[in-house]
């Protein structure tokens, strides 16, 4: 089958800068700020019906382009710059096809202008694809938006044979003919979906640790943030190469987790833990693992998974496996996953599990959903302290995609301002109460059932 194909006659985007409410910490940076880059595309059918669609996403620069010889204006203006010229590829794109098919034709020429990027700024180094993938991820987010929207239904029922155009042979080899992407969503968007709280390395714990208080009427520790929205889930971020530190924190947390859960009566809550691709090697994890089993069963017992733990580069590190440590919990690949290629690398070392992203963009995050579905891989849906459009735009993908347990959302507690006008459109994103994030509302037209930017 041929599938429903568009073409794409107007690209726009703009963007906004916020001051974070409490700092990040990434891999050893703190994080104060971001921008968000927001796009619109309109797209037309073959009869010239039209419509438009919207996406948004921070442009994570500390995370998604890692260096110890650039500042962080430089990264960011890097970034800005593919933004540019993603809209340029977008814009000018002659291809007539499913949002997909056009997103991936396209990757092969914006890695190209990330590589030309770093060479035209005397950056030093190169621009990492990834930084492209996130620079890109509001434009292909928006021609998601738009198809779902010129056919007056959820995206997420685009994704058939009728629309794509067959199965998923095309896009990642002949082992994946027969395989329909359809297949691997839900009819409906998941209602609820517990929400993954990020306790970051520079927040405090309880009183005890207060250094200088926000004082905006926001909870200011763990302890206050448990009670006041329910939490179950808590991911944990670490040093990853300091055990000992590690261990202590997550004691501390586990310490302070007894506490809080009790108000509400949780008896049963989930960690997540983060090193930041810190960890030397897989022995240190192992090592971290096995002290806190013996100091704690029960916050061991408590870790549903570990995000990449060492360095994002397998290639040059592949004697670097993770098979002893995912023989006890899940081990996902994160900044690594960049295409099926690393997909496959990963699984080859000993990751059980994969984290999609929407900052790496809907087209991406669905294939290798469908890839990693296939070989039977845990999945899971992480934050990039995701606001507004783009919150909603990863909520969609953790409540629609099959064999995902949770949302991680991190923005109510950094970032709060970005979201605060999406608040009434969308309460039961934005407003956690009972530790859930009621994802039933993102089963409208287009990616999320966005109509607009608020007001």
């Amino acid at each position: 089958m041929a599938g429903i194909p568009v073409r794409i006659v107007d690209v726009r985007h703009h963007t906004e800068d916020y001051a974070y409410r409490t700092p990040i910490k990434f891999g050893g940076v703190a994080l104060d700020r971001a921008t968000l880059l927001n796009a619109e595309i309109v797209v037309e059918s073959a009869d010239g019906t039209r419509a438009s669609g919207f996406g948004s996403m921070p442009l994570g620069n500390v995370w998604s382009f890692p260096t110890r010889n650039l500042s962080y204006d430089q990264t960011l203006g890097a970034m800005r710059s593919i933004a540019v010229r993603a809209a340029d590829l977008y814009r000018d794109a002659k291809i007539k096809a499913h949002p997909i098919r056009i997103t991936m034709d396209l990757e092969p020429e914006l890695f190209k202008v990330s590589d030309s990027i770093g060479i035209e700024n005397n950056l030093g180094e190169p621009v990492p694809h990834l930084a492209a993938l996130v620079a890109a991820s509001p434009f292909d987010a928006a021609l998601h938006d738009a198809y779902g929207k010129l056919f007056n239904k959820p995206v997420w029922h685009c994704y058939g044979p009728e629309y794509l155009g067959g199965d998923l042979g095309s896009f990642l080899g002949s082992e994946y003919c027969g395989i329909r992407l359809d297949d691997q969503l839900k009819p409906l968007p998941e209602p609820r979906l517990p929400l993954y709280h990020l306790v970051g390395a520079l927040d405090p714990l309880d009183h005890s640790e207060m250094v200088k208080p926000v004082g905006d009427g926001l909870p200011e520790t763990l302890e206050e943030w448990i009670p006041r929205d329910g939490l179950s889930h808590l991911k944990i971020k670490l040093n990853g190469d300091d055990i000992d530190w590690d261990v202590r924190r997550v004691l501390r947390i586990e310490e302070v987790a007894q506490r809080a859960m009790s108000i509400k009566k949780i008896t049963h809550w989930r960690y997540s833990l983060d090193f930041n691709e810190r960890v030397p090697h897989e022995d240190n994890l192992l090592e971290f693992l096995a002290r806190l089993e013996d100091l704690s069963p029960w916050a061991y017992a408590r870790i549903s998974y570990i995000e990449q733990p060492t360095k994002r580069d397998l290639k040059a590190d592949r004697a670097n496996t993770m098979h002893r440590a995912s023989a006890k919990i899940p081990v996902v690949i994160d900044e690594s996953l960049l295409d099926l290629e690393t997909l496959m690398l990963a699984r080859e070392m000993g990751y059980t599990g994969a984290a999609l992203k929407a900052c790496k963009g809907q087209s991406q995050s669905l294939l290798m959903a469908a890839a990693a579905r296939k070989h039977g891989m845990f999945l899971c849906v992480q934050d990039l302290t995701c606001v507004g459009a783009s919150l909603l735009h990863s909520a969609s993908l953790a409540a629609w995609v099959r064999g995902i347990s949770a949302i991680e959302s991190n923005g109510r507690q950094y970032l709060p301002a970005a979201n605060d006008p999406w608040a009434d459109q969308f309460p039961g994103v934005f407003r956690i109460p009972d530790g859930h994030m009621a994802t039933a509302c993102l089963g409208g037209v287009g990616l999320a059932g966005i109509t607009g930017w608020p007001k």
